[in-house]
């Protein structure tokens, strides 16, 4: 790159009280499931990939895959089978989450060697901004060296983009996978952005482009120069977000703080077969519940609305939520929101999939729980009570200590492990970012 194509990048667009353009990067973990694996075993390295969940059941399905093994036509939500018939020498491996979330701090670690203004927004991916921090460097350079550091030292390759806003930064980090560093100026949109299907741009998914194109609205210029009013008269607020964003305009912060915007633990498990019986429906509500409440005690939290959610086998989806006088935690209490929606909503059809969702999160120690005189002391004994079987499971397993209907009809336990089990990674990792730096 010339000298001259660098001093453009410093330039960018101009914003900010000073008139300074703002440098922000965008970086992207590449494959980062499959490649966390290869860095720890250099055996798989080279080698097509999978991660999956169980082959042997129906959920078995491609989280992610090497690009080794992209090339061969695995692609992400692939059945395994599928897969297999795409690139018969594949390597399938389950998820090691743990493992994963080590990683993803050691990464953000480094980052944040180069400036603290520094946004997780998932365990694989997060936005810099380094307008104040490139010192005599220009952001090329730092990319490069950024790049480098993460392969070197961690082993995981990763692509950046640079642009004068996070929504630009992001479009641009996936113009170029693996190991790319694209640069995306506002003045370029037009012809980098704007040629573009509008579902590849950041912000539209599958049913967002079903809409706009019922607006006849098939690529990003579409988009950039539909009617504001009509947009916003379709998709509500979004339509406004989404057709600022086609023409390159985002004044949001890299705000290190934002990881506070994620308020609601959930959980949820798809079934090897479709359900209908109820003492399997119940055991099931009840794993969810106590992962749920394990999860909650873990990050110190309330919760003053329960969700349930329902798929039916013909992938039909209900959600239901409960709002609740007084915020709650334990697993009993989840499950009892969780049963009356279930008894209220289930329309008798075979389920696919459950799960439970505390939302409208409230710290533990701002919390006002109104209990009255007589509840009082048991609802302290029930806390204690709670707070001593999860030391136990904590320390022994979650098999210890298990209700009579989480024990299936031959006397074994139920209970996934983290494995197998379905979590939202993302969220918890970003809570454990969080707490990590308090």
């Amino acid at each position: 790159m010339s000298i001259d194509a660098v001093k453009e990048v410093v330039i960018m667009e101009k914003q900010g009280t000073q008139g300074r353009g703002r440098i922000i990067f965008h970086v992207d973990m590449n494959s980062f499931y499959a490649s966390v694996e290869a860095a720890h075993n250099p055996d798989l390295r080279g080698k097509p990939l999978a991660i999956a969940g169980n082959v042997e059941e129906r959920r078995g399905i491609v989280v992610t895959s090497s690009y080794e093994a992209r090339k061969k036509g695995v692609k992400t939500t692939m059945p395994v089978w599928q897969a297999k018939k795409h690139c018969p020498e594949l390597l399938v491996m389950p998820p090691n989450f743990p493992l994963y979330r080590q990683t993803s701090l050691q990464i953000f670690e480094l980052l944040e060697s180069y400036t603290p203004l520094v946004q997780p927004v998932s365990i694989d991916e997060g936005y810099l901004d380094l307008t104040d921090d490139c010192g005599d460097k220009s952001p090329v350079v730092i990319a490069e060296e950024i790049q480098k550091r993460i392969h070197d030292e961690i082993g995981i390759p990763c692509s950046i983009g640079i642009a004068p806003n996070k929504f630009l930064a992001k479009m641009a980090s996936d113009m170029k996978k693996p190991l790319g560093i694209t640069i995306l100026r506002k003045r370029e949109i037009d012809k980098l952005l704007w040629p573009l299907d509008v579902g590849e741009m950041h912000g539209v998914g599958k049913k967002t482009k079903e809409k706009l194109q019922e607006l006849k609205i098939t690529t990003i210029h579409d988009l950039a120069h539909a009617n504001p009013v009509q947009l916003e008269m379709k998709l509500g607020i979004n339509g406004k977000r989404l057709h600022d964003r086609a023409n390159g305009n985002d004044n949001r912060p890299v705000d290190p703080d934002a990881i506070d915007d994620f308020k609601s633990v959930g959980n949820s498990t798809t079934f090897p077969e479709d359900l209908v019986d109820h003492h399997r429906i119940n055991t099931a509500l009840t794993n969810l519940a106590d992962s749920v409440a394990k999860r909650m005690a873990k990050k110190n939290v309330l919760s003053f609305n329960i969700q349930l959610t329902i798929r039916y086998n013909d992938r039909t989806t209900v959600t239901r939520s409960r709002k609740l006088q007084n915020p709650i935690s334990q697993s009993g209490d989840i499950l009892e929101a969780a049963q009356h929606l279930f008894e209220k909503n289930w329309s008798g059809q075979p389920i696919r999939l459950l799960g439970i969702t505390g939302q409208s999160l409230i710290d533990r120690n701002e919390a006002t729980v109104q209990l009255d005189l007589f509840s009082f002391e048991a609802d302290t004994k029930r806390a204690d009570l709670q707070n001593t079987i999860g030391s136990i499971r904590a320390k022994y397993g979650e098999s210890s200590l298990l209700k009579g209907n989480q024990l299936g009809k031959d006397g074994s336990h139920t209970l996934r492990d983290e494995k197998r089990r379905g979590t939202s990674l993302d969220r918890d990792f970003l809570w454990n970012y969080k707490k990590k730096k308090e």
